[in-house]
């Protein structure tokens, strides 16, 4: 089921989108999505949510301010910082909704706004898992791919008149998003961009523009959204990173999830130092820090470590969180609630794109989590 919805932001800016339900009732997950560079909702946004609900997932999907339905001036101008904010914003409207799912909230975005989502895991700790496909990871060095070497001081000059034209109440300057020839000024200079956006435009959105102001462009020279990715653990994060992709380029997109991957471990490695002279996070007594560490730690040789491949080490292999793991799992209410089969089945059989056989692995050994675990005289 879809209906359209509209919410404020902060500075008081109508957003407007669809709010799509899965079948059944009750209180549902729900995924915040916005689309990326320039792009409106109707350019195949309503796929992805129609696919979500299908799922059982409910989505909250809007028009970036500034484009297609929703407020805000001046027109066709991206803020990538505001567009950060407007996430937030569109996670609290979700929150005022009976069908939401406060624990479960989820962000998606694509390509810019796969940025954006990076940002906004990082620093609103409502979002409990974020899908970043084939994201925008840094200003100043995409630019630098797209751009010529030989035409980025035109490219400079252009902005600061830009700026000055504005200051003395002149319109803002505007640039094409795509265009026909890759040599031509545009501010998604490839073909496969041509591409996509003319044929999406004529199918699907004729109410999407095909122009950007240039402040947009020197606003998005200065975003770096990849510095945010070490900060966004213990939140579960999906990179989708498009190989052959020449405008949000892999090897970026790769070397900002491998960030990530290194901050999760270095988070690890500094709670073993902490539990190696402690029983529990806080000292004697287990807390609700405990409760919320284990359901990280009981799942991650069984789907973790093989299914989304963190893999620097095993839990097994990681002596100090082993044990602590496994006394917990010997207390009332711990052990008792875990079901391995049930984890397995859940993130080997609904993640298609990462599992695509379906297949559940028969391992690990659960034997082991009901060993002695020697914290008892800490």
């Amino acid at each position: 089921m879809r209906k359209d919805i509209e919410f404020k932001t902060t500075d008081g800016t109508t957003l407007r989108g669809w709010h799509y339900l899965p079948d059944g009732s009750g209180k549902h997950a729900t995924i915040v999505m916005a689309h990326g560079f320039s792009a409106v909702k109707e350019m195949y946004l309503d796929k992805f949510a129609d696919a979500f609900a299908k799922a059982g997932f409910a989505s909250l999907v809007y028009d970036n301010r500034n484009f297609g339905a929703s407020d805000g001036q001046p027109r066709q101008e991206i803020d990538p910082w505001l567009q950060v904010r407007d996430y937030s914003d569109a996670i609290t409207f979700a929150l005022s909704l009976d069908q939401t799912d406060a624990a479960r909230i989820g962000v998606w975005g694509s390509s810019y706004s796969g940025g954006h989502v990076l940002v906004v895991a990082a620093i609103d700790r409502r979002v409990k898992c974020v899908v970043s496909q084939v994201p925008f990871i840094s200003g100043s060095q995409g630019t630098r791919r797209l751009v010529r070497a030989d035409f980025l001081a035109g490219l400079f000059a252009q902005c600061a008149e830009d700026r000055r034209d504005r200051a003395a109440g002149k319109p803002p300057a505007m640039i094409p998003v795509v265009d026909e020839n890759p040599l031509a000024v545009s501010a998604l200079p490839t073909a496969d961009s041509y591409k996509w956006f003319s044929e999406t435009h004529k199918s699907r959105a004729p109410a999407w523009r095909n122009e950007v102001t240039l402040k947009t462009i020197e606003y998005g020279f200065g975003y770096e959204p990849g510095a945010y990715i070490g900060n966004i653990s213990p939140t579960p994060l999906l990179m989708i990173v498009g190989v052959t992709d020449h405008l949000t380029v892999a090897d970026l997109a790769i070397k900002a999830y491998e960030q990530a991957y290194d901050a999760v471990f270095a988070r690890l490695d500094a709670l073993s130092e902490r539990l190696s002279t402690r029983r529990y996070l806080m000292g004697a007594s287990i807390t609700e820090a405990d409760v919320r560490l284990f359901t990280t730690l009981v799942r991650f040789d069984a789907a973790y470590h093989g299914h989304f491949k963190c893999n620097r080490n095993k839990l097994t292999e990681l002596p100090v969180l082993s044990a602590y793991a496994r006394d917990l799992f010997a207390h009332p209410g711990f052990g008792e609630t875990v079901d391995f089969g049930h984890i397995k089945r859940h993130y080997y059989g609904t993640h298609q794109a990462i599992n695509p056989t379906g297949i559940v692995p028969k391992g690990p050994d659960e034997s082991g989590w009901t060993t002695p675990h020697g914290r008892d005289a800490m």
